[in-house]
């Protein structure tokens, strides 16, 4: 061969490597426009159908159903004063809960504004994703809480005309929270994506596992958020709820929402910023760890973060698993009432549950299709799996995550929903005494841990066994793929809960009241089932987490034979007990404040020399929950890092174990005593012993009494508790560097050679 030959022929072996290259470039393109439009144009769809049902609410005129009821209602009563009693109760729910959001954020902008202060210590980068976490969770909690109080008033006027009605209100409301918070948290997640790999932060775009690295900042900042809003809001609405229960039910023999209670406001506002809007942050916190725990796994993996055409596209399979959620969240709510429609009170249960149904059944072709879509055809490396896997062995840990998450939600409905034997025989029990009520409510609990951890136990092995940790983040990811959907039937819980408070006070007749207690009854099931939801995806979310937290700190094995980390780890189960009783207490103190400030009142309400004072009570919730909520914060938060910078990563890893194994036990066998004493108690209200024991009989005050003791366990802190072990999981995750470089060569404290 001649050199004019052989150059010609290295010419041409060069053009076809440039054209395969530009072949290569502009499949990642189109497949990279193809993502980002899998990602955002379902988040938009869900923001429309928000505001469409924000329209549809709009129009549910407050005029007492001008030509069925106002003319000679069930009551024999002057409508438009019902009406205008309806709309200042309702007004005083709405500004009691902005003025407490208004208070706590400002507590939170504090913190915000502190701690990114020391994650300078870590990179810029972690900074700008920990507030825009931080903010995208104080804004879907905001959101949440404003349709919710928008929506209980429209209701209780539904309800007024029939149940189908009021449902209907109850789930649209509910809806708009659950689309427009998963939307908001996708599009703030896809947004960073995007911002971070400009050259002002400084990312080596060879190195894309640093970057994702401080991606986990934006779970960071959710999750900080969640734990203060639920931690404040639990304090908020337990300390009123039992306050107006113990004063009002049980020395005067009130109903639950008396308009002579002067805590009644106050325990309808605790609803929405306890349960609307702690809960949508808690879920958010989830729904950002679970993907930044993916991500950041993935990111260590060759074939997934650095190959040519499958780059972004593998790389942001976590995040299209939780957008295209929201299609099937969607096309759940056009299918539902066609399959399970709402007629008599037996049918809300079977159509809340069918939520779940549906959206999960509807969610398993998706998962497979984007498991084929998104990863690549043959075999791909995984940092901590010594063999290749392959897109299939990535689909079956996430579906396996979805399906575990539906049988956790049956579970809980079972042993809360007092359609079946076990709250029955609570409430048959208290026909002798509060504390046989108790005794059986506390062994339910312990006894309700089984199944689901049973559930857990087989995902993590699977998932783990296919993929990895990052077949476990999958697994948290599968499970809380139908958020949307979750967050619709938990935020119609505080809603029917609020309608029935608004028809009690306005004076409406027991027949709407009897139809706003068969939707708040349901409604504690479904909080109750968006609680074990939430709990069963912490457990996931924080073991991937700590996958990745050993991987960034170099933690090849935890050995509870190191005293370091046995150490850490008799701490790390100590610390959801010890955050517990700060948490019980801050509410026992709060509702002690309470019961006195309505026993005050009382005898000159009774005798009419006085009009309810609801400003104060409102006050006294207000004051303890921004009081009490800073210092279990502050253990939660700081613990991991203290640990790490005075005892090693050995140390850390220990207390992340032990927190994530007592804190889960602890946090299911709480929520569901708590939701089983009070659906009880609502059991024995609707005549579940007979008419021999009525409401106001000793069986009833047994079950008041177990639904306070309750009340603490399921709405403070018991859920909670999974904000715990996932923030001390991604604090951990986000100071890795920093806790590695304080630790001796054998993962022990620096001072110690």
């Amino acid at each position: 061969m001649t050199a004019t030959m052989l150059a010609q022929a290295v010419r041409h072996s060069e053009s076809v490597a440039a054209a395969s290259v530009a072949a290569d470039a502009a499949v990642a393109t189109e497949s990279a426009f193809l993502v980002d439009a899998l990602i955002v144009v379902p988040c938009l769809l869900g923001l429309l159908w928000s505001a469409k049902e924000c329209i549809y609410l709009s129009g549910v005129k407050l005029d007492g159903h001008s030509g069925n009821l106002l003319k000679a209602d069930s009551l024999g009563e002057d409508t438009a004063k019902i009406l205008k009693t309806m709309k200042d109760v309702s007004g005083f729910i709405s500004e009691g809960a902005i003025a407490f959001l208004y208070k706590e954020y400002q507590y939170m902008a504090v913190y915000v504004v502190v701690f990114s202060a020391l994650l300078m210590l870590v990179n810029l980068g972690t900074v700008v994703s920990f507030v825009i976490g931080a903010i995208t969770s104080i804004l879907a909690g905001y959101v949440g809480m404003k349709i919710a109080v928008y929506t209980n008033v429209r209701t209780a006027h539904e309800c007024w005309k029939d149940l189908a009605s009021g449902y209907d209100a109850a789930i649209r409301g509910g809806c708009v929270m659950g689309l427009s918070l998963v939307s908001m948290g996708v599009l703030a997640l896809w947004f960073l994506i995007k911002l971070l790999p400009m050259a002002v932060f400084g990312f080596d775009a060879s190195k894309p596992d640093a970057m994702y690295d401080a991606i986990a900042g934006f779970g960071l900042g959710g999750s900080s958020i969640a734990l203060f809003g639920r931690v404040g809001g639990g304090i908020y609405t337990k300390a009123a709820d039992v306050g107006a229960d113990l004063s009002g039910k049980n020395e005067y023999g009130m109903d639950e929402d008396d308009p002579r209670n002067p805590a009644c406001i106050a325990d309808n506002v605790g609803d929405n910023v306890g349960d609307i809007a702690g809960m949508g942050a808690d879920l958010f916190g989830s729904f950002a760890e679970a993907t930044c725990a993916a991500l950041v796994v993935s990111a260590s993996s060759f074939s997934l973060a650095h190959g040519i055409a499958f780059s972004y596209t593998a790389m942001m399979y976590p995040v299209l698993i939780s957008s295209t959620g929201i299609l099937v969240g969607i096309l759940t709510l056009l299918l539902v009432n066609s399959v399970y429609p709402v007629r008599e009170i037996p049918d809300i249960e079977k159509a809340l549950k069918g939520v779940l149904v549906i959206s999960t059944v509807l969610e398993t072709p998706v998962i497979i299709f984007l498991s084929w879509f998104c990863l690549p055809a043959g075999t791909f490396d995984l940092a901590d799996t010594a063999m290749g896997v392959t897109w299939w062995d990535c689909a079956v840990p996430t579906l396996v995550g979805a399906w575990a998450g539906l049988a956790i939600g049956f579970v809980t409905e079972y042993y809360t929903s007092h359609s079946y034997r076990p709250v029955q025989e609570i409430a048959e029990t208290q026909r002798v005494a509060a504390a046989t009520g108790i005794i059986y409510g506390l062994a339910l609990g312990y006894l309700s841990c089984v199944i689901p951890i049973f559930c857990l136990g087989f995902t993590v092995l699977i998932s783990h066994q296919m993929a990895g940790f990052y077949g476990v983040a999958l697994g948290a990811l599968g499970m809380l793929s139908t958020m949307s959907m979750g967050l619709t039937i938990d935020a119609y819980g505080p809603i029917s809960d609020n309608a029935g408070g608004i028809a009690e006070m306005s004076g409406l007749g027991p027949e709407v009241r009897q139809r706003t207690d068969a939707l708040d009854a349901a409604g504690n099931t479904t909080a109750a089932i968006g609680k074990g939801f939430a709990i069963g995806s912490a457990a996931l979310v924080s073991l991937a987490l700590f996958g990745a937290y050993c991987v960034r700190a170099e933690v090849t094995t935890v050995n509870i034979l190191d005293p370091w980390c046995f150490c850490g780890l008799l701490y790390g189960a100590l610390m959801p007990y010890a955050f517990s009783a700060m948490t019980m207490k801050s509410v026992g103190e709060a509702a002690n404040d309470m019961v006195n400030e309505c026993m005050e009142q009382f005898p000159k309400i009774m005798s009419g020399e006085m009009e309810p004072q609801y400003n104060r009570c409102i006050e006294i919730s207000t004051e303890a929950s921004l009081r009490e909520m800073i210092a279990p914060g502050a253990l939660v938060i700081l613990s991991p890092l203290i640990a790490g910078v005075l005892f090693g990563k050995m140390c850390t890893a220990g207390l992340l174990s032990g927190a994530l194994v007592s804190g889960i036990m602890l946090a299911i066998s709480m929520s569901n005593s708590g939701g089983a004493w009070d659906n009880a108690k609502k059991y024995i209200e609707a005549g579940g012993l007979g008419p021999e024991h009525p409401k106001g009989s000793a069986a009833h005050k047994n079950a008041v009494t177990g639904d306070t003791v309750g009340d603490p366990l399921k709405d403070t802190s018991g859920p909670a508790l999974n904000i715990v072990i996932k923030l001390s999981a991604i604090m951990s995750l986000v100071f890795a560097n920093v806790i590695d470089k304080w630790s001796n060569p054998s993962g022990g404290p620096f001072w110690l050679k």
